[in-house]
């Protein structure tokens, strides 16, 4: 596909269909979540004829971003628009962030969403502090009788659990 000049006829229609395309690529660890569903898109602007689009890691040292990267650059190559990708690592990114599209999905392909509001704590060193079970619903029964079998699953970002009705395992994206 051939480049135009910023200001050209088409220019802006070109632009707006690239960024749809690559807020559509797909997580490298969970692909029926898109990057953009997942919340790590923060930011896509016009930046010298092309597109500067900002990322941020689920965790400090996910090694997943570089793959993301390769690919919101791909998208840019294959349509012949300069894509710049900047990694922002504050704020944090935080469950909250993810869409409920992109929840709604995980749950559909057997892996529990996060559920409620990232902890809250004050101060520097503080820990969150929780006096109740959570209860996490199985993605596959429904049940809320599951159980925490491994704190990380598959991947750093998820937990393993099991259904204690289905007795089905699955994993559960931790709330962050």
């Amino acid at each position: 596909m051939e480049t135009r000049a910023p200001g050209a006829p088409g220019t802006d229609d070109l632009l707006a269909e690239v960024e749809r395309r690559l807020r559509a690529v797909p997580d490298p660890e969970i692909p029926v979540i898109t990057i953009d569903d997942l919340g790590v898109v923060r930011d896509v602007a016009r930046a010298g004829g092309g597109l500067r689009v900002t990322i941020t890691p689920t965790y400090s040292g996910c090694p997943a971003m570089q793959a993301m990267a390769d690919a919101v650059l791909a998208v840019g190559r294959r349509a012949g628009v300069p894509v710049e990708v900047v990694t922002q690592l504050a704020p944090a990114w935080t469950t909250d962030w993810m869409s409920q599209r992109g929840r709604d999905a995980l749950r559909r392909f057997g892996i529990a969403p996060p559920t409620g509001e990232r902890p809250h704590t004050s101060g520097p060193g503080a820990v969150g502090l929780t006096l109740q079970k959570r209860q996490v619903a199985c993605p596959l029964c429904g049940s809320p009788d599951t159980e925490e079998i491994a704190r990380f699953g598959s991947t750093a970002c998820k937990a393993l659990r099991r259904c204690l009705s289905c007795r089905e395992p699955f994993d559960e994206f931790k709330t962050i």
